[in-house]
């Protein structure tokens, strides 16, 4: 069942998601070459603690840290740890902030030093496509229709879309329904209604969409070892129009 969040209630989540914007322009200065994401992570969970949040993906289903870390090839859900960052590679930094028993949820890929061509490539047209499905985040559109607008951008551009991870609701839980694919066809799926909060979160891979799980459990990688990249934001729809409770200022 879809939880249709009120005005006061998505002001709430504008709270939460403010404090996870501020954290990631952050980030951005302290992504660099020789730092762990080890070190990112404990730099997250100081930040949000420090303004009175809470990392809300750190213990749950027994996932043990603040973010995931998720470099180079690995998908989604990757472990923070000790080894240095070098120059050319890419990570994705994912976390949820829980403030006052409201959540939010945004992922951002960043550039270690001089990447490539091809990985600035890969990083700009996920962010694009990202940005065209908020823009179907319409009261009366349908989700299949964001997830065409991401697929049609994606296919157009020549990369190919992780199907096993997708975007959904979030309000008090980490994922609510309903569930918001990044593929799709026009005029399908659920209707989008006022006051739904939905996360929209593509990740797009250089080669095959398809992948594997690592041998810790939780990281996914692809399948071929070509680069991911993935950016994600938490929407509210609204009559207005979408409003990114997320952005970056």
């Amino acid at each position: 069942m879809v939880e249709i969040k009120s005005d006061k209630q998505i002001e709430k989540m504008k709270h939460a998601g403010t404090i996870l914007a501020e954290c990631h322009k952050a980030l951005s200065k302290k992504v660099t070459e020789g730092i762990t994401t080890i070190e990112l992570d404990q730099f997250v969970d100081r930040f949000l603690y420090e303004r009175g949040a809470t990392p809300a993906q750190k213990g749950y289903m027994g996932y043990p840290f603040a973010t995931c870390a998720s470099v180079n090839n690995e998908v989604c859900h990757g472990l923070p740890n000790r080894k240095p960052l070098k120059n050319g590679d890419i990570v994705t930094i994912d976390f949820v902030v829980n403030l006052n028993g409201w959540l939010t949820d945004s992922a951002w890929s960043y550039g270690i030093g001089t990447i490539s061509p091809e990985a600035q490539r890969l990083m700009k047209a996920t962010k694009k496509a990202l940005y065209k499905g908020i823009e179907q985040a319409q009261v009366g559109n349908r989700l299949g229709d964001i997830g065409n607008a991401i697929q049609s951008y994606a296919e157009k551009k020549g990369y190919s879309i992780v199907r096993e991870f997708i975007g959904h609701g979030i309000g008090r839980k980490i994922h609510e329904e309903p569930q918001v694919h990044h593929v799709g066809d026009r005029n399908t799926g659920g209707k989008l209604k006022e006051g739904m909060v939905i996360t929209i979160e593509p990740i797009f891979n250089q080669g095959t969409p398809f992948i594997m799980l690592g041998s810790d459990g939780w990281t996914a990688l692809t399948f071929d070892g070509s680069l991911s990249a993935q950016y994600e934001h938490t929407v509210a729809i609204t009559k207005n129009g979408p409003i990114i409770l997320t952005e970056q200022a």
